[in-house]
């Protein structure tokens, strides 16, 4: 489907990419907390989702394709400053660190320190990536000034205004022309079991989910049209969506 349309705390830190935003502590969300302690804020989530073979059973198989539709987004080749939001559990950021060209580099930012300190593990060459403690709904980092953002898995953990915020930052932060990329949760299929095995599921774990099978992603954009294309696709008899905005 198309549609067209005419804080901060600094671990390693590519001064260009960031803006002149007061050096003061993120504290961790109360839905996060409250929500996904046992996920994502637990010390102790870490050493139970950080597996690769889990993450692939948690999306039903799919994640090695699901990340791999996200980086054909960014190319085989990737250039110039590129955000994820959001670390994730996976080979995800280790797979886009091996596409970086000698000029490019990654800033990935997370809420959760745990998680921070994780993908600091996790990563053997950080020498063109920065790891940075910011909240994706009041992002750090200077206007237009990444080349491509990343969403991946992120929105679908969110309230409906935190979601919106944080949109509406990867969009102010992006440069005109460049790519939002969103690849999360969406409504399957009425033939998919998978409408109705995931119900139970994700009302139980995962309860702000359901707004990305009952919304479009394009419903919590910015007011002001801050953006010239909209590419959705769906994948896995439509449980899942990547949707590619153009700024």
């Amino acid at each position: 489907m198309i549609f067209e349309k005419n804080t901060l705390r600094q671990l390693d830190t590519p001064l260009s990419s960031l803006a002149t935003a007061p050096h003061v502590p993120v504290d961790v969300p109360e839905y996060l907390e409250k929500t996904y302690w046992w996920a994502y804020t637990h010390p102790n989530a870490v050493r139970v989702f950080e597996r690769q073979w889990l993450v692939n059973l948690i999306l039903w198989g799919n994640f090695a394709r699901l990340r791999d539709l996200a980086l054909q987004e960014m190319g085989d080749v990737i250039d110039g400053q590129v955000l994820q939001v959001a670390c994730v559990y996976g080979n995800l950021t280790e797979h886009i660190v091996r596409r970086l060209s000698p000029q490019a580099h990654l800033s990935v930012i997370d809420v959760a320190p745990v998680q921070i300190k994780n993908l600091h593990t996790k990563l053997t060459d950080k020498c063109q990536v920065s790891i940075l403690h910011q909240d994706a709904s009041h992002m750090g980092f200077a206007d237009a000034s990444q080349d491509a953002t990343l969403v991946f898995f992120l929105l679908h953990e969110m309230p409906v205004e935190v979601r919106r915020m944080t949109i509406a930052e990867a969009l102010r932060v992006t440069r005109p022309g460049g790519k939002i990329i969103f690849v999360d949760y969406h409504k399957p299929v009425v033939s998919s079991p998978f409408r109705y095995i995931m119900v139970p599921i994700l009302t139980t774990l995962e309860p702000f989910a359901m707004d990305l099978w009952n919304d479009e992603i394009t419903e919590w954009l910015p007011g002001e049209g801050s953006y010239s294309h909209i590419d959705k696709q769906t994948y896995f008899g439509g449980l899942y969506q990547k949707v590619v905005i153009t700024r």
